[in-house]
């Protein structure tokens, strides 16, 4: 995660306005901006130490327990990292596998001009055993980028609500809200702002293909050679950790399966916007 967002977009879902009084905190995390809106004085030492302890199991880029993970091709899986694994899975499974962590020896080897047909052939949730260790297959190694900011937001806001800050809004490259109404600005890289939306409690999060400029095509990478079907997909519901890995896969999947998982995952909107600038919502 040296990066604010694996899926950061010049269109992501930007606050645009806060009716209430508030206060702004910003500052660095996962290499880049973030911010978070409150009506008081915020816990600040112990945002930062949860900022930190995810980054030490999430991030790819330093001595983190997931890098160790991929290194060793099993490992003992702390209970942060088996609970975003499990939300991952639950996603793989409703998306029929659109949204897959596997994909990370592909992705490396797509960036460094490899030939991906091992990466590619490695690929597959299902072959990970989580038991009482987590064991990879082998030529597995994972990636948690599509779904570690939105575990964030909901661990901060979790932060905030036990200090009592009923009215807040975290940007961690996803959004998590506790009260509101907060108003977020949908954008797309091509079409500019779509739409606007009010955020109330629950968490928004937006994925786009056009985030991060990658040899070949999308950087966000189909497992089975899925490619990207929409510019934009945003979407809302109750966790941020959801919604980060929902995003990212239905901008591989068809409107019905988008649809289909949507309801199954009880998401609140999903709204798209294909390559011709057309905004849609789906749910």
């Amino acid at each position: 995660m040296k990066r604010r967002r694996f899926l950061q977009i010049v269109a992501g879902a930007a606050l645009i306005a806060q009716g209430a009084r508030a206060e702004t905190w910003q500052g660095q995390a996962f290499g880049a901006d973030v911010r978070i809106t409150a009506p008081g004085a915020l816990p600040l030492a112990e945002i930062r130490a949860e900022i930190a302890a995810i980054a030490a199991t999430f991030s790819l880029y330093a001595d983190s327990e997931l890098t160790r993970l991929n290194a060793a091709g099993r490992g003992a899986g702390s209970d942060r990292l088996r609970e975003v694994l499990a939300v991952a899975k639950r996603v793989h499974d409703l998306t029929r596998g659109a949204f897959d962590p596997t994909v990370q020896p592909l992705w490396r080897a797509l960036a460094e001009g490899r030939d991906p047909v091992q990466p590619r052939a490695a690929i597959g949730l299902h072959r990970v055993q989580i038991g009482r260790e987590i064991v990879l297959a082998r030529g597995q190694a994972l990636t948690l980028n599509g779904i570690a900011q939105g575990h964030a937001a909901d661990r901060v806001a979790e932060i905030c609500a036990r200090a009592g800050l009923g009215e807040c809004l975290i940007d961690m490259g996803e959004f998590r809200a506790l009260g509101g109404p907060f108003r977020l600005g949908i954008e797309d890289p091509a079409a500019g702002m779509v739409a606007v939306r009010m955020l109330t409690g629950g968490a928004m999060a937006t994925s786009s293909p056009a985030a991060m400029a990658f040899p070949g095509g999308s950087h966000i990478l189909g497992p089975h050679g899925q490619i990207p079907r929409f510019s934009t997909v945003t979407v809302e519901g109750a966790s941020a950790t959801l919604c980060d890995a929902a995003s990212t896969a239905f901008v591989l999947m068809a409107r019905d399966e988008i649809v289909t998982a949507a309801q199954r995952m009880r998401l609140r909107a999903v709204t798209v916007v294909d390559f011709e600038g057309n905004f849609e919502t789906l749910v």
